[in-house]
């Protein structure tokens, strides 16, 4: 009743005041402070002031009037600080900190009995009303009136900004949450202890909370933008063990299926062959990925081919991510963050490919401290250095790997190989900085190279180049975006010289340019959308050959660049229908544009395309549309949980993909060339199907999954018998397109907790093509799915790691693989008094199969803080049973008799020992 009655008042004084007039007065003052100011102006006219001298400014303010109104000297006397004025009763003048009195109520004000507050969506000119709290005995909450109340003002929204501190010490402090209670708004105080925040006008309650330090909560009344530091003390107690889990549970939880998520520091320990530890080879012994064979580059995933897979360092596309004949990854693991492989449930911000892609995080530099890691091994060594450039917001790393011994070419088993060279080095080199509170940078650069000898009359090189520059912004707490833009090129040289008029230089290049928009809104708890467009433009040089030396009879060939543009729009939205259900949908749009200049060659329709079936050249101009394709993607998938800890997922994906690798080999090899789309060369397509189970147990210390996948793929490009794909200026008609069809099912079982862990998988998969025509030429064993060159059905990997104390610990790999497909000769026959051999159907035999044990100890330094470097020591044996696996099966006639040859990469146990260090 007191409340209603002082309102009325006030509504009363406010009908006086207006019928008052608004007195004229002369007044003049120099560097006096405010209050004198006050002063002035009562002795001057029989107005008075009611106030707390508390809020006014000491600091002199000046100012001249002459014949002014009073209202007008007010609002400008009160201009620059939070204090509003009210005229009441004729000449009574009362001050206000922050807010109005207002002289009139809402509409509908004494109809509604419940507390006023206002939304954020209302306008500014209504008043706030604000229900006062009452303070609990320990925690009390502070109310805290931020800017000024303007009637004029309409804004919605206001920004907070401001500190926090330790008033003991003086420190800022860093990532300290800032959260506004019901509102799903919030931020984190950044290394100087600075936030920012947006929020709705009107009443918030701000609580905060970090650990180590005491939790406050206040209620913030805001009218305008401005500043609100926060001093907070240490809040120490002696707790327990406690282990913190990134991601915990995120197997059960997320809707995504078929996504393996690798972090560098966990596989150090894990054996491999000389030492390297390498991210992308720990990948294979994961269920659904696996390569050709022993030493062969490329990755095969879930039954597709190598070129189906988009792997992406920094959002740049690396072709060849191996060195060494593919006994190394192209990756350097001491700047390589982390490895998120999507196999399944691929974002529909991600196209091109049919498979898989391999979103590789290059590490931020440090930005406080110097430091580095470095490690010495056999066969290569590695560095790594990280420099802060602006303590606390921007740093530089770089990073580079070398070898320096033929040592493992002594190990190959192949006495012809015996004075072969191989070398490779790779760097990276990164920069990121902050360049404001909502604003970031990032910049990559790599390259890596291979030469290497097998002949002592060949050398053949092969190299990648990558760019990278992004941006990223924060508009808001919901929305945030990145802009990114990339270059890549792979190429490869073979250089001849021999002893006879044949010398010549061969050499071949790939080039994309791609620029990215990719958006982020937090619609709310249950919507949270990515969209945004991508657009690249691919270069080819199908090759050149030229004569080196005066002497050599090679004649001189350059095929015409050919030349793509590929776009994409993509829109996603991860919605949490219920506890329960979690719908992760997409849907990403891709057009294609092969571009001249071009030649293009037409064939009849319906009929084998050969030089008896050529109808027309067809010219092209620069960047006139040759062939168009391109449709919707559809990306899904979802997630129900039976139990807290078990759920059940679903997916489905389609995908196109416009470039193609060509190859005479079996495996994946260096001097492979890609082929864009066009006139006579299909994009692939595919769609895929998957289910899953997932169950933690024991707290999550083992993660229990079962993931089953059908793929049906659509113009894979495969080869005639005896195809010439190099430097071929009429590769279509050596090029056959069926159909794919791989299936399987995925088991792992992984122990994260405890001194014994690691993980059990097993995979059974097909992988099966068909290459099917109504002509003899173009149909391949008879026109029926068999299998393809990497289809292993059975795939089991065991890799366990023990550690005895904090600083012995031991490791263990095994892996078993059915082995590959192959085709032999199960005959011969004379034709005009020469002797041929009879081969079986494609694929129809297989290679003996594939397994390997390897062993590890790894020697930790001591653990003091204050030394310059941390060391570890890692002894291996990679193979050591020596078994002899068969890298590849060939066929020989001696002596009028065919004979079977194997060859193998490491056909003995190989130990190395290798040295890390870092500071």
């Amino acid at each position: 009743m007191k409340g209603i009655i002082t309102l009325v008042l006030l509504f009363t004084f406010g009908l006086a005041n207006a019928q008052q007039t608004d007195p004229k007065i002369t007044i003049d003052y120099t560097n006096e402070p405010l209050e004198e100011v006050i002063e002035s102006i009562e002795s001057k006219t029989n107005y008075h002031f009611y106030y707390d001298a508390s809020w006014l400014s000491k600091e002199p303010i000046s100012g001249n009037y002459v014949d002014t109104k009073l209202s007008s000297i007010l609002s400008d006397l009160f201009k620059n600080t939070v204090l509003n004025f009210f005229v009441m009763d004729g000449n009574k003048v009362v001050l206000t900190q922050n807010n109005i009195i207002y002289d009139s109520l809402p509409t509908n004000f004494f109809n509604d009995e419940k507390t006023v507050v206002i939304d954020e969506e209302d306008t500014k000119t209504n008043p706030l009303f604000v229900k006062e709290e009452k303070a609990t005995k320990t925690t009390p909450i502070q109310t805290v009136r931020i800017g000024k109340e303007d009637r004029a003002n309409t804004r919605k929204r206001f920004i907070l900004k401001g500190t926090a501190i330790n008033p003991d010490t003086g420190e800022p402090i860093s990532s300290l949450a800032i959260v506004v209670k019901g509102k799903n708004l919030g931020t984190t105080t950044n290394f100087d202890g600075y936030y920012e925040i947006e929020l709705p006008a009107g009443l918030n309650q701000l609580e905060t909370k970090s650990l180590g330090n005491e939790d406050v909560q206040k209620n913030v009344i805001i009218y305008n933008d401005g500043m609100l530091n926060f001093e907070l003390r240490e809040d120490l107690q002696s707790l327990d063990e406690i282990v913190l889990e990134a991601n915990r549970g995120q197997n059960v939880k997320q809707a995504a299926t078929g996504v393996t998520q690798i972090k560098v520091e966990e596989i150090k320990t894990i054996p491999l062959v000389l030492g390297e530890r390498d991210i992308l080879k720990v990948a294979t012994i994961l269920p659904g990925i696996s390569t050709a064979g022993e030493g062969s580059s490329g990755y095969n995933v879930r039954g597709g081919k190598t070129d189906q897979n988009l792997i992406l360092l920094d959002e740049g596309v690396i072709y060849n991510p191996s060195h060494f004949f593919g006994i190394f990854s192209a990756l350097n693991p001491f700047t390589t963050g982390d490895v998120d492989i999507y196999k399944g449930s691929v974002p529909a911000e991600y196209g091109g490919r049919l498979s898989a892609v391999f979103d590789i995080n290059t590490k931020d530099a440090n930005v406080e401290k110097f430091s580095g890691e470095a490690a010495i091994g056999p066969v290569t060594s590695n560095v790594t250095l990280e420099v802060p450039i602006v303590k606390g917001k921007s740093g530089f790393l770089i990073g580079g790997r070398t070898t320096y011994s033929d040592l493992i070419l002594k190990q190959l088993d192949e006495p012809s190989l015996a004075n072969s060279k191989a070398n490779f080095f790779d760097i990276v080199a990164k920069f990121n900085s902050e360049i404001g509170e909502k604003d970031d940078i990032k910049a990559t650069a790599y390259y890596s190279r291979d030469a290497f000898s097998i002949t002592s009359d060949s050398i053949y090189s092969y190299s990648n180049r990558l760019g990278s520059l992004q941006w990223n912004h924060k508009f808001n707490d919901k929305n945030r975006g990145s802009l990114i833009v990339s270059n890549s090129q792979y190429r490869f040289n073979i250089d001849y010289d021999g002893d006879l008029d044949q010398d010549f230089e061969l050499g071949y290049k790939v080039t994309e340019t791609e620029l990215k928009l990719r958006m982020k809104y937090i619609m709310s708890n249950e919507h949270k959308f990515d969209y945004g467009a991508s657009a690249k433009i691919y270069n080819v040089s199908p090759g050149t050959i030229e004569p080196t030396g005066g002497d050599s009879i090679i004649q001189m060939v350059d095929l015409p660049e050919e030349k793509a543009m590929e776009a994409a729009v993509f829109v996603g939205d991860v919605w949490e229908v219920n506890d329960k259900l979690l719908i992760n949908a997409g849907l990403r749009y891709s057009f294609y544009s092969a571009l001249g200049p071009s030649d293009q060659n037409v064939y009849q329709e319906g009929l084998p395309k050969n030089d008896g079936t050529l109808l027309e050249t067809k010219s092209y101009a620069n960047n006139e549309s040759i062939a168009n394709y391109g449709g919707p993607e559809v990306r899904a998938s979802l997630r129900y949980l039976l139990g807290k800890d078990f759920s059940i997922k679903a997916g489905y994906n389609t995908s196109y993909q416009f470039i193609h690798t060509l190859s005479n080999n079996t495996t994946v090899s260096p001097t492979d060339t890609w082929k864009l789309s066009d006139l006579n060369i299909k994009p692939q397509q595919a769609q895929q199907y998957s289910l899953g189970f997932f169950k933690n147990l024991d707290d999550a210390t083992y993660e229990l999954s079962l993931e089953g996948y059908y793929k049906l793929s659509e113009n894979i490009i495969d080869y005639k018998v005896g195809a010439d794909v190099l430097l071929n200026e009429r590769i279509e008609t050596e090029v056959l397109q069926g159909n794919g069809r791989a299936y399987g099912a995925e088991l792992l079982l992984r122990k994260s907790k405890g001194k014994l862990n690691g993980w059990i998988g097993y995979t059974y998969s097909r992988a099966l093509f068909q290459l099917d025509s109504e002509f003899p030429e173009e149909r391949v064993n008879n026109g029926e799915f068999f299998p393809s060159n990497f289809d292993k059905p059975h795939d089991f990997s065991l890799v366990s790691n023990y550690k005895f104390t904090k600083r012995f610990s031991g490791s263990l790999n095994f892996i078993y693989q059915t082995g590959r497909p192959v085709t032999y000769p199960i005959g011969s026959y004379v034709l005009n008094g020469n002797e041929y051999v009879f081969y079986s159907d494609r694929n129809k035999f297989r290679i003996p199969d594939y397994y390997r044990l390897d062993l590890s100890f790894n020697i930790e330094g001591n653990h003091k803080i204050k030394k310059f470097a941390h060391s570890f020591w890692n002894i291996s044996i990679y193979n050591v049973l020596g078994r002899n696996n068969p890298y590849s099966v060939f066929f020989v006639t001696e002596e009028g008799k065919v004979k079977a040859y194997q060859s193998s990469i490491f056909s003995v146990p190989v130990p190395t020992i290798t040295y890390n260090f870092k500071f």
